[in-house]
């Protein structure tokens, strides 16, 4: 039975040839994480992996060899300092026996500038695209095995984030409970990613820095915060209140839960992912708060917690089966709080699957 990376590389000599893809080259990335199991070191020191259609092998830094033997059964085509990679690179080219006359290139877009002109200037390259048509494009859509990490890290997530709440008390600072949430993570094997924890006015900053904040009755409460288990992360975005929610938190919270109801309720296979952002802010315009709903519905996330597919309003991506991204509308009151809730689905047949099992409801916590 072939292992997880040798199905892999199989499908993606499949989409090179119905691309019409000659070469795909990746540099150390997710891209090449997913598709060898190995994220050498990126420096100075060139690092490639070059997939043909009967061939695929290293070029590596000889001081790497040993501990890359180690994830991959791949050749390794090895230079050393005193060296320098030319020859190496000249043999690993040739090894891939490429057509004669201009080739088509998939090109990974994290490579180093030079190392991806040092790899051009040695190829008669006639068409050259980036990745989305062939890794990307498998990566865009999960099997099995990543769902099921995808959905460890994220119930994971869902305790991390239940700390969080669990723990404001007046008083507290919003770096206190950010190291709380990140002890739950380093306690189940997890590194943490990110924890942003926004305590009244610090929530209307999408982005804001946590900091020496000090929580107090009537503060609302924005935390977003991810970790990684297993090799893939998780990403999540609850919005509560410390004492008894005001009414205009109360009524912010139910629109921003109606957007990502609307949006969960697009997201079907076949559709734009520019129909599901409209789905989410057609719901917050039309409460009157479009202008306060100020970046996309979402995100892909697999083993980078960014990446496609992008739900913004301009993108003409469709929606398949497998694919995992956010779905995460808010509404932000300079000032004031922010609103925002965040989900990580999956898409089935029948449309998405939630990864977290913590409700969206207000988290309230007495003062």
């Amino acid at each position: 039975m072939p292992s997880t990376f040798e199905t892999r590389l199989n499908a993606l000599r499949e989409r090179m040839r119905d691309t019409g893809t000659d070469l795909v080259a990746v540099g150390p990335s997710s891209h090449m994480m997913w598709l060898a199991g190995l994220d050498p070191h990126g420096d100075e020191r060139p690092v490639m992996l070059l997939v043909g259609a009967h061939y695929a092998g290293f070029l590596m830094p000889a001081l790497n060899a040993d501990s890359a033997r180690r994830h991959t059964g791949l050749p390794l085509h090895c230079w050393s300092d005193d060296e320098g990679p030319a020859e190496a690179l000249g043999a690993l080219i040739q090894a891939l026996d490429l057509p004669q006359g201009g080739i088509a290139l998939s090109l990974d877009e994290t490579m180093r500038a030079d190392f991806a002109l040092m790899l051009l200037d040695r190829l008669p390259v006639g068409r050259r695209r980036f990745t989305e048509e062939t890794v990307g494009h498998l990566r865009a859509r999960k099997d099995e095995d990543e769902y099921r990490l995808l959905k460890a890290s994220a119930l994971l997530n869902d305790k991390a984030m239940q700390a969080g709440f669990d723990a404001l008390r007046e008083g507290v600072t919003e770096r206190e409970i950010a190291a709380i949430i990140r002890d739950v993570y380093k306690a189940s094997g997890a590194v943490p990613e990110f924890t942003s924890v926004c305590f009244a006015g610090n929530g209307a900053f999408p982005h804001h820095h946590t900091g020496e904040t000090r929580l107090k009755p009537g503060d609302a409460v924005l935390i977003d915060t991810g970790g990684r288990l297993s090799g893939y992360p998780s990403d999540m975005t609850r919005t509560g209140f410390f004492g008894q929610p005001s009414d205009a938190f109360a009524e912010i919270h139910a629109i921003v839960d109606a957007a990502v109801a609307a949006a969960l309720a697009a997201a079907k296979p076949g559709v734009r992912a520019g129909d599901v952002d409209k789905a989410a802010r057609d719901t917050i315009a039309k409460a009157g708060y479009g202008d306060n709903f100020i970046h996309r519905t979402g995100h892909g996330l697999g083993i980078d917690i960014h990446e496609p597919p992008y739900i913004t309003a301009t993108s003409d991506a469709v929606l398949g089966e497998g694919m995992v991204f956010s779905i995460e509308p808010g509404i932000y009151l300079p000032g004031k709080f922010g609103v925002r809730l965040e989900e990580i689905v999956i898409l089935r047949a029948d449309g998405p699957e939630i990864l977290s099992s913590m409700p969206r409801s207000v988290v309230v916590r007495a003062a």
